[in-house]
């Protein structure tokens, strides 16, 4: 499988076969700050060292290393990071500097106004979080907001007029009876795509949403993927079998808080080690962290790893042909990691 027919717009197989710890950056995600106005009951929010807002200058500075590095696609988050002061200055600055697709994760709160003035500033995605499909069970999965659900509902179709939105889904036991309506209901909003995932705390199989209709799907590329795959008895979460693949995804994508980079969004927001500070080195810090890190034997790659990030990595193996059990880089093995400049 082609990783473009996952439907993922930073997965492709070109980035799969060209990456390295030196190629452009392909995508990068900022959490801006840990503020939020909502109190989703699965959200278990930042670690106590990487809570707050990140000093603007700091952020700034973490967005220009990453361009130097020909950052692609860029993605800021939070906590709500419509709250976060600096962040059109930050959008901004991506768009004079080539970055391609700059997304945007909220809980679709803000005014409407907000999200037109950031497709202005150059957002050209946002994922907007929508964890019900009426609005008793979307205002409690908002820790009780009330008229929340709807705020959010209207703000989705006002942003799938603007550009590409898709809608994140979290299903955990509380809503996951409703889960295909709640995706057909999404879907029903003008959105590009529905992302649908269990909670970490729920992590269970979405078995359930294997009923939804095949008509449902057809225009929606991540979801049908998804589908599908639960479908044949694949699990969103986990390493299963005997895989083991190196992360060769964290060779030119990475996810940062408070100055320090880690593997990717899941492995910070579960309580993973940092790899290492921001600065100038932290390409090659990447790179020698792919090298030593065993996926299958970390309980949270092992436990919370996501289908599609497996799947790079398996089509990573194939197209620069890491075989074997040696499944260290071409470039490892053929002499050591290529040092940055």
């Amino acid at each position: 499988m082609a990783l473009e027919d996952i439907g993922f717009y930073t997965l492709t197989d070109e980035r799969a076969r060209s990456a390295s710890a030196s190629s452009p950056l392909s995508r990068c995600e900022l959490i801006l700050t840990s503020a939020c106005n909502f109190r989703c009951p699965y959200c278990r929010g930042l670690s106590e060292g990487q809570r707050g807002s990140i000093d603007p200058a700091a952020a700034m500075e973490t967005v220009r290393l990453w361009c130097a590095h020909g950052l692609r696609n860029v993605r800021f988050s939070g906590g709500e990071p419509t709250m976060y002061r600096g962040l059109h200055d930050l959008v901004r600055y991506c768009r004079d500097h080539g970055v391609e697709r700059i997304a945007l994760s909220t809980n679709g709160s803000a005014d409407v106004s907000v999200y037109r003035e950031l497709v202005s500033a150059g957002v050209n995605d946002f994922s907007v979080s929508l964890d019900g499909g009426c609005c008793s069970t979307g205002d409690a999965m908002t820790g009780g907001v009330v008229g929340a659900w709807e705020t959010v509902t209207d703000s989705i179709r006002a942003m799938a007029d603007m550009t590409y939105v898709t809608a994140g889904m979290v299903f955990t036991e509380a809503n996951v009876g409703q889960c295909v309506d709640a995706v057909l209901f999404a879907a029903s909003l003008g959105v590009s795509d529905v992302r649908v995932i269990p909670s970490a705390q729920y992590n269970q199989a979405l078995a359930m949403l294997s009923g939804l209709p095949d008509a449902a799907l057809e225009r929606l590329p991540i979801l049908k993927y998804r589908i599908q795959n639960i479908r044949g008895g694949r699990h969103v979460r986990g390493i299963g079998g005997d895989v083991r693949d190196r992360c060769w995804l964290a060779l030119d994508d990475m996810a940062v808080v408070q100055g320090k980079h880690y593997p990717c969004v899941i492995y910070l927001r579960e309580g993973g080690e940092a790899i290492g500070r921001v600065g100038q080195r932290m390409r090659q810090e990447r790179a020698e962290w792919v090298e030593r890190h065993e996926p299958w034997s970390d309980p949270i790659c092992r436990g919370n790893c996501l289908d599609v990030c497996q799947d790079y990595n398996r089509r990573f193996r194939e197209l620069q042909g890491v075989e074997g059990r040696d499944r260290r880089s071409p470039r490892a093995r053929a002499g050591g990691i290529r040092r940055l400049g």
